[in-house]
């Protein structure tokens, strides 16, 4: 079996699990999560712990066993915890700002671009300069955080554009004469 899928998921107090058929219902402090579970995995709960078990010995049981352990995994961090992405801006006149529903953002184009926050997710701009991305679910605070990156991703010679705080950009060096 998959070494990912032997380990089991650990549920933290304030953390309710149940199944019901093929869905997997977890609830937490933040919210609740839904996770529809594939025929050839099977999960049961054994105290405060989450096991899974392939349903036949094929080589796409063991790999779908771990992979929804890390999605059940995921799903308890995020009621529980949640999930951020941090993004900087750098650039002369670059900012952002929240207006409500939408991220206005100014980003040396001839237009401001206007980002509509989707359903679940919340952004802070502690700063001009600063993005905070916040939710329960890890893959939708991620595709947000890379499509507001997209808008201007850093560019190798200044450096300039939307970059993720943690993101070592490789600078080039500039034309010689």
């Amino acid at each position: 079996m998959s070494r990912v899928a032997n380990n089991p998921v650990e549920l933290p107090s304030g953390v309710e699990f149940s199944i019901a058929e093929n869905t997997v219902t977890i609830k937490g402090s933040k919210g609740e999560m839904q996770h529809h579970l594939h025929p050839l995995v099977s999960i049961r709960q054994e105290g405060s712990q989450i096991k899974m078990a392939m349903n036949n010995e094929s080589k796409s049981a063991n790999a779908l066993a771990g992979t929804t352990r890390a999605l059940l995994q995921n799903i308890v961090t995020g009621v529980s915890v949640g999930f951020e992405r941090k993004l900087t801006i750098i650039g002369v006149g670059y900012r952002a700002q929240v207006q409500g529903k939408v991220l206005d953002l100014t980003l040396g184009f001839s237009h401001p671009v206007k980002f509509e926050i989707p359903e679940g997710i919340t952004i802070e701009t502690p700063s001009q300069t600063e993005i905070v991305v916040k939710g329960i679910d890890k893959q939708k605070v991620g595709q947000v955080a890379a499509d507001i990156r997209a808008f201007r991703p850093p560019e190798p010679y200044k450096g300039k554009g939307v970059r993720y705080a943690d993101e070592n950009v490789v600078r080039k060096e500039a034309k010689k004469t």
